[in-house]
């Protein structure tokens, strides 16, 4: 097993590039199943959830190639199951559901894992697609889904499920007739799976709002498409010019999919411009200032940029707090930074931050995908070796990540355990 050390202490000067959307590009990966012909993706980054869809579309009945940044796809014997060996390690693999209900009418996925940050139901995903004419049985770690022909519905969410929408979406756009999607998620990856599959053909309008309208279409066409850059991964980076008072040059940056991130940066004191070639990011005046943050469905603060900003948090000026409203159990990160020397104390889902003068190098160990983030950027600034234990949650989600920060300066390598 791999580790991540670092010599923090060091200042990250440069350009760095933000790969593709590991977010955006696992549905549309999966949305592939829906066109006849093939399709050719752009941009797609090399992570070990990528390589993981890849799997399971070629246990589905597709071929593919995967060359540079490049996935190409065609379907040749569309199979009905997604076998848990592979869903276990990815709670993604449940939107293959939307695509084989819609094409094949069954659907036999193994219910999903993924990381270790609260309860993941799909149960929104499910009773949506029963008000579109489709039954379920739960069996042996198993949702079996069948249905004569999916019917256009309307759907109101209780609360706006990024992947139930983006399921539903998929299936949508095959069902008979028309439907309506009420307390959709906003978030852009939503939006670049809505422009894929506008783009193979298929008939979506209001996505990037709350209500998405969708009219089934007969039949979708292969197509050639580019996957949005990573807006957390941009975001990552801009924390860690912050945290080590350096300044990066972030190319490729979403930068108005970031808006929520970019303003209570701005309130720490970070100083963010655009300029021809990215985003120019460094701390505005040397200092930095604690906030207040809640997390929130998107266009609200993002609950994977969570960790990362209390990293920056813990060596600013005063108090903050953050207040985690969407996964219950995604404060595992909080007494690895604590070992690095951090002072926050946490009640319930709020974690208050007061500000240290500095944090000191330590062995830690990532929980999650985002929370392995936020203990590199510690690490990155923090006095001394910072080994971080458990690094597959960070090759889930940041590609060649320790190639990019030895590119502006860190010191940071990979080890055997």
């Amino acid at each position: 097993m791999d580790k991540l050390v670092i010599e923090g202490g060091v200042s990250l000067n440069g350009p760095i590039r933000v790969s593709g959307s590991k977010n955006a590009a696992l549905p549309i990966l999966l949305a592939c199943i829906l066109p006849e012909g093939p399709v050719c993706l752009h941009n797609v980054p090399r992570l070990r959830d990528i390589h993981t869809t890849l799997k399971l579309l070629d246990i589905l009945g597709c071929e593919t190639s995967f060359e540079g940044n490049t996935v190409c796809s065609e379907v040749k014997d569309l199979k009905i199951e997604a076998p848990y060996d592979l869903v276990k390690t990815m709670r993604a693999s449940v939107l293959c559901l939307g695509p084989l209900l819609a094409l094949k009418g069954e659907a036999k996925v193994a219910l999903p894992g993924g990381c270790a940050i609260g309860a993941r139901p799909v149960d929104l995903h499910l009773t949506a697609f029963e008000q579109m004419g489709a039954t379920f049985d739960l069996d042996s770690g198993y949702i079996h889904g069948k249905c004569d022909k999916l019917k256009g519905a309307h759907i109101h969410f209780d609360f706006p499920t990024v992947g139930g929408t983006e399921n539903v979406l998929m299936a949508a756009s095959f069902a008979e007739g028309e439907t309506i999607i009420e307390n959709a998620a906003r978030e852009p990856e939503v939006v670049d799976l809505a422009n894929f599959l506008i783009a193979c053909g298929a008939k979506i309008s209001g996505h990037g709002t709350s209500i998405i309208t969708v009219q089934g279409v007969p039949s979708l066409k292969g197509s050639n498409y580019k996957v949005m850059p990573d807006r957390i991964e941009a975001g990552t980076y801009m924390v860690a010019a912050a945290m080590t008072d350096g300044e990066l040059l972030i190319q490729d940056c979403p930068f108005q999919e970031l808006e929520s991130v970019v303003y209570k940066l701005r309130k720490m004191g970070v100083s963010l411009e655009e300029e021809e070639g990215g985003v120019r990011v460094r701390r505005a005046n040397g200092l930095l200032s604690g906030v207040d943050i809640t997390t929130q469905p998107y266009p609200g603060f993002p609950t994977d940029m969570q960790a990362q900003l209390m990293t920056l948090m813990c060596l600013a000026n005063g108090a903050g707090t953050i207040e985690e409203k969407i996964f219950e159990n995604r404060f595992m990160h909080v007494q690895e930074l604590v070992r690095m020397g951090a002072n926050i104390k946490l009640k319930g889902r709020t974690a208050m931050i007061r500000g240290v003068e500095r944090m000191t190098g330590a062995p830690v160990m990532a929980s999650d995908l985002r929370a392995s983030a936020s203990l590199v950027v510690a690490g990155l600034a923090a006095e001394g070796r910072t080994d971080v234990q458990r690094i597959y949650h960070l090759d889930r989600g940041y590609e060649k990540l320790e190639d990019k920060l030895s590119a502006v300066g860190a010191k940071v390598w990979r080890e055997k355990e």
